[in-house]
């Protein structure tokens, strides 16, 4: 007898290798054993940010008998954001363009259930967040997976073209990227604009853009950010505090709608989160993350920090023969396995309690991703090993 469903099997098989590694492989069993160096993913590896210790702490002590009610979208927490948002990206925006929700995750799926039906074709970059397949088929949509143009894993506006097809309603784009850290500069972005203007046209229907900007704030370089919702009027925005205040755990984010979107398409969607966030099973933020937003906007990890753990495993990896992709935003490193062997060279520096996520991970099977939310002293007990390792 059946006990899935067709769209859980399809999820679970495009996870299938993330649940591996996590649950069964030799990182699987080892990861939390006594002196191991986790660059796997973007978790803590340090007492949380004081700021938001002192924070929650502050917004725990109810001031009022609903303090712990039902939250939806809070006003407070919605004008914030719109206030800080048009500040930073140098939009307009207004309240009821911001969805919050439990986190970028929710953020995604409300985008996909918004504005894309069920076989609808979503074009997404890989390498990239190995979630946006699962979670695309979960919700009974095509996943059409294009590569970033190699060594520099740019925008690949030409394969992006030719995998747009009549059934293509959205594009996702990840600036700064996961796993490689790039920062797609406006000249990309506004060819990409082109293109799915010109594409939209073509097949006679709109291709909405998803921007993916939850390592927004989480830069190296001096060059300015640029949204899409900048340059494209389609562009649905997703965000997460969990990345810059490194509590993936407190969930906390929103979903952006571009204040350059025509006024009819703008009051639809502005109608119909609320619906469909129920429907989808109550993905608000909880009361204390909401209350919290305001002090939390300048609450960062230590940039300066992450930078220097950057230049000292890259400049590290670099003399040892790696090649690296030069990170411009992110917490991560994306290089080439010696040899062009990721698992190989995982389960290398697994058997000395160093553990990295293999490319295989996001569809490459030469490459490697560390997190560099490990601590500095896990980098240099890790060092000598990732240097015996490229021998």
């Amino acid at each position: 007898m059946k006990v899935l469903s067709q769209r859980s099997q399809n999820a679970v098989a495009e996870f299938a290798p993330i649940a591996d590694f996590f649950l069964r492989s030799t990182y699987g069993e080892a990861r939390n054993a006594a002196g191991a160096c986790d660059f796997t993913f973007g978790n803590p590896h340090e007492m949380p940010l004081a700021g938001l210790v002192k924070t929650l702490a502050q917004n725990v002590h109810p001031q009022n008998p609903e303090w712990f009610a039902y939250k939806t979208s809070e006003p407070e927490s919605r004008t914030f954001i719109a206030d800080a948002l048009s500040r930073e990206l140098g939009l307009d925006f207004e309240p009821e363009d911001i969805a919050m929700t439990q986190g970028a995750f929710a953020a995604i799926a409300l985008a996909f259930r918004l504005v894309l039906d069920a076989g609808d074709e979503v074009v997404i970059p890989v390498p990239g967040w190995f979630c946006y397949a699962s979670m695309l088929r979960a919700a009974d949509l095509v996943p059409v997976k294009v590569g970033l143009s190699e060594p520099d894993f740019d925008l690949d506006l030409e394969a992006i073209e030719a995998a747009i097809t009549p059934r293509t309603r959205m594009v996702v784009v990840n600036s700064p990227h996961n796993p490689t850290g790039r920062v797609y500069s406006r000249e990309q972005l506004q060819a990409l604009t082109d293109l799915l203007n010109s594409a939209s046209n073509r097949i006679d229907a709109r291709i909405w853009l998803l921007s993916d900007e939850p390592y927004r704030r989480i830069r190296f370089t001096s060059a300015p950010f640029v949204s899409p919702a900048a340059l494209y009027p389609w562009t649905l925005i997703d965000y997460s505090y969990g990345k810059v205040l490194l509590a993936p755990g407190q969930r906390l984010g929103y979903l952006a709608i571009s204040p350059l979107l025509p006024n009819d398409q703008r009051d639809e969607l502005r109608g119909a989160t609320f619906s469909v966030q129920m429907s989808m099973g109550w993905t608000f933020p909880d009361a204390l993350m909401q209350y919290s937003v305001a002090s939390l906007e300048s609450v960062s990890i230590d940039l300066d920090a992450l930078a220097e753990k950057r230049d000292r495993m890259l400049h590290s990896l670099e003399q040892w023969g790696y090649r690296m992709v030069p990170p411009e935003g992110t917490f991560y490193l994306w290089g080439e396995a010696p040899k062009g062997d990721a698992l190989r060279f995982a389960e290398t520096l697994a058997a000395r309690s160093v553990f990295v996520m293999p490319g295989t991970l996001f569809e490459r099977k030469r490459h490697f991703r560390i997190s560099l939310t490990a601590t500095a002293e896990m980098i240099e007990r890790a060092l000598p090993i990732f240097r015996d390792a490229a021998k």
